[in-house]
């Protein structure tokens, strides 16, 4: 075995792997290469334009039949669960794989999501990502291409309740997809908004306002973007606007919803990135059961034109993200790519 690239951070773990893998047969000798990428590499090959882009060509597979995305399934075990999302797209793309990651509820370093990537003609593995940043990434482009099929395309003000890891990629793929003038924030922590607003701020070269109450963060916004973990409503439909476009990333179960049923009877619109999966939970989605379940369609469906969008200006819209597999696959894929050039 040879070893090719062998970087290593100075915390000890590892930065980049490539390995080359040579095997000795008859017919002579047969080189098998793959890579692994960590959270360092992901960051610096990534660039939201580029994975939304992505994200859409992966929609386009989906209705074209070339897009496999089962449901997630767990296993189980008494301390904790892992968790499996697997995906292949063999239109364009040809990778299959899956991802990984764990609910064990401790504070225990080394919590890591896994995406394997294989060839989905020849079954050849291509490689791996290790770490938590390609799926906020991943889903923040989601989100993005929500946007942009579902807001109004004149939408310039920007609102945002959350400031994890999810509102901070759902951020910067808004961003790259509206011409936004006004960001205003709010999260119930004050250090966690005002460290939000100021690092976004930088990140965007943009002004990232932080405000005290979710009502002041979402009046008159075009755009309102929900990234909590909140069991309850964080806002109330009476407070938006308008012809707004909502996306919700957090919990939206019978348990607890961060958004009250109420958007749902007032969107015109309502669409998620995966039906299959939205109807697949063990707890069912807050809109199973409603008048509204009818009502709700793929995003991919209304991006290819096979449902209707927005129609009217002072139509609200609503996004429901729940996670399409596969796109993690690909999305890992692509950045191999990156990182090997």
């Amino acid at each position: 075995m040879n070893y090719n690239r062998l970087w290593f951070a100075a915390n000890g773990q590892f930065c980049r792997i490539q390995f080359h893998i040579f095997k000795f047969e008859d017919k002579g000798v047969i080189n098998m290469s793959y890579q692994v990428l960590t959270d360092s590499e992901v960051l610096k090959f990534t660039h939201m334009n580029y994975i939304i882009n992505v994200i859409e060509q992966v929609f386009y597979e989906k209705e074209n039949g070339c897009l496999i995305s089962p449901p997630r399934f767990r296993l189980e075990t008494e301390n904790g669960d892992l968790v499996f999302t697997a995906g292949a797209a063999t239109g364009i793309s040809k990778v299959t794989g899956f991802r990984v990651y764990d609910n064990y509820s401790n504070d225990e370093p080394g919590h890591e999501q896994l995406v394997a990537v294989f060839d989905s003609e020849t079954g050849v593995f291509k490689g791996i990502i290790i770490g938590n940043s390609l799926g906020a990434i991943r889903t923040g482009a989601i989100g993005g291409v929500a946007i942009n099929v579902m807001s109004r395309p004149d939408a310039t003000r920007l609102a945002i309740i959350g400031t994890g890891a999810q509102a901070r990629t759902q951020l910067q793929a808004a961003v790259a997809i509206r011409d936004i003038k006004q960001i205003r924030v709010y999260s119930r922590n004050d250090q966690n908004r005002m460290k939000f607003a100021k690092e976004m701020s930088e990140k965007l070269s943009m002004n990232v306002i932080p405000v005290d109450c979710p009502k002041k963060c979402v009046e008159n916004a075009d755009i309102v973007i929900c990234a909590t973990n909140s069991l309850s409503p964080v806002l109330e439909a009476d407070w938006l606007n308008q012809g707004v476009h909502i996306n919700t990333i957090g919990p939206k179960s019978i348990n607890g919803s961060e958004i009250p049923i109420e958007l749902a009877s007032r969107s015109a619109v309502i669409t998620t990135d995966s039906l299959e999966q939205l109807n697949a939970y063990s707890t069912p989605h807050f809109l199973v059961g409603t008048p509204y379940e009818d009502n709700i369609v793929q995003l991919s469906d209304v991006m290819t034109g096979t449902k209707s969008g927005r129609t009217l200006n002072n139509q609200m819209t609503l996004f429901c993200s729940v996670g399409l597999s596969g796109t993690e696959v690909v999305v890992a894929n692509e950045i191999m790519k990156l990182a090997k050039k």
